[in-house]
C-alpha cells in the first residue's frame, strides 16, 4: 500500500518531484526523462508510467529559467525515445506473435486480443498508430499488437513517426507554455486528471458506441 501511495503521490505531483530531480541531478534528467519515455512506449509490461503527464510537466519544469533545461532538447530527445521504445516493442510483439496465436494466451495477452486487434487495425489503417499514441496504457500495447499482428513494418514506422511527432511535441509545449501559470501550477492535480480524461475519451466513446450499436441486419 505504501508503495502505491508513493505512485500516486508521484502521478500527482509530478511537477514538484520532476523540479526536485533537475536540483538534485541537472543534466542528467535528460535520460532520466529518456528512459521513462523509451520504458513507457517500449516496455509492454510497463504500460502505467506516466506519458501524457510527463511530457506536460516537462515542459512547464523547461519553462522555469531557474532549471536550465532547453526545451527544444527535451523534444527532439523524448521524440527519439518514443521512436526507440515503439520499435523494440513492435519487434518483440514480432518475435512473440506467432507464439500467441498457437496458445490461448502468454501472460495478460490473449490470442482473442491478438486478433481483435488485428481486426480493428485491418478497419481503421495505420492512423490507429497515430490515435493510440495519445491514448495511456494504448499506446504502449499497440506497438506490442502491431509487430505480433500483420502490419508490416514499412506501413507502421511511416505512422509510428507521425505520431511521435505529434505527440511529445503537443504535450511538451502545453505544459512549456501553460504549466508555469499560477492558476495550473496551484492545480496541478486537476490538470493531469483533465489530460488523462481527455486521453482515454476516445476509448470511452468507442466503448459505448459499440456496446448500443445496433446489430446489422443481414
Amino acid at each position: 500500500m505504501e508503495f502505491l501511495r508513493q505512485f500516486i503521490d508521484i502521478f500527482l505531483h509530478l511537477d514538484k518531484h520532476l523540479f526536485d530531480i533537475v536540483q538534485e541531478y541537472g543534466t542528467l534528467t535528460y535520460l532520466i526523462l529518456f528512459l521513462i519515455v523509451f520504458t513507457e512506449t517500449g516496455l509492454v509490461i510497463m504500460p502505467l508510467l506516466p506519458g501524457d503527464s510527463l511530457l506536460f510537466a516537462a515542459g512547464a519544469i523547461a519553462a522555469n529559467e531557474t532549471t536550465g533545461l532547453n526545451v527544444w532538447l527535451i523534444i527532439i530527445l523524448l521524440i527519439i525515445a518514443a521512436l526507440l521504445g515503439d520499435n523494440l516493442n513492435y519487434f518483440v510483439g514480432k518475435k512473440l506473435g506467432g507464439e500467441i496465436k498457437k496458445r490461448e494466451r502468454i501472460l495478460f495477452l490473449k490470442r482473442e486480443y491478438l486478433e481483435k486487434t488485428e481486426a480493428f487495425y485491418e478497419k481503421h489503417g495505420g492512423s490507429t498508430v497515430i490515435m493510440a499514441r495519445f491514448i495511456p496504457i494504448v499506446r504502449t500495447v499497440a506497438p506490442f499488437v502491431a509487430g505480433a499482428g500483420s502490419m508490416n513494418y514499412s506501413k507502421y514506422i511511416i505512422y509510428c513517426i507521425a505520431g511521435a511527432l505529434l505527440w511529445v511535441p503537443a504535450l511538451t509545449l502545453l505544459g512549456f507554455f501553460f504549466g508555469n501559470m499560477e492558476i495550473v501550477k496551484k492545480n496541478f492535480e486537476l490538470v493531469i486528471f483533465g489530460i488523462i480524461g481527455l486521453s482515454i475519451l476516445p476509448m470511452v466513446f468507442g466503448y459505448f458506441k459499440s456496446k448500443f450499436a445496433k446489430p446489422t441486419v443481414v
